[in-house]
């Protein structure tokens, strides 16, 4: 399978949406806990400063997505921030590391110095794995600081990698 990262046009929304949703439904990953809605959707992929998506070359069908913008403001803004979701069905397959290696990349032209996570769920291990593989470094923990889907708290790591 051949996967393209570019930036997302508006036509890729709806399924941009539906790997977003899912994630959400899921509860395990994603802070949000509400769908969003095509109109919530646009107005919020819109705020961001770049989003990238994972596209199949041979389909076009989107696999994943990242939004990369700045972590902070004023003196912290020179550390940026992200979000990916890989839809379920392409879990495994490239398409996630393909979205971080291309987010590094890309926060190094937008004239980011870093690179941090503030919530990846201690249960998302191959999240974990991947970041770790590329490079990310572990800087703390916030126990409990994740409400499952199912009631419980999990603990969130937090992580960086220079650009």
């Amino acid at each position: 399978m051949n996967v393209t990262i570019r930036q997302y046009r508006e036509g890729d929304l709806p399924q941009m949406l539906e790997i977003w949703n899912e994630i959400v439904e899921d509860g395990i990953a994603f802070p949000q806990t509400e769908q969003l809605s095509l109109a919530a959707g646009t107005r919020f992929f819109s705020e961001k400063a770049w989003i990238g998506v994972a596209e199949e070359e041979e389909t076009g069908k989107l696999l994943g997505l990242y939004i990369l913008h700045p972590n902070n403001v004023g003196r912290c803004g020179h550390i940026a921030n992200a979000t990916y979701g890989v839809r379920s069905t392409a879990r495994g397959l490239g398409a996630g590391e393909a979205l971080v290696r291309h987010s590094i990349e890309k926060g190094r032209e937008l004239g980011f110095r870093l690179l941090q996570f503030n919530a990846v769920v201690k249960t998302n291990y191959g999240a974990i794995h991947l970041y770790e593989k590329l490079g990310f470094v572990k800087i703390g923990l916030v126990p409990g600081g994740f409400f499952m889907k199912d009631g419980t708290f999990e603990d969130i790591i937090l992580f960086y990698r220079n650009l």
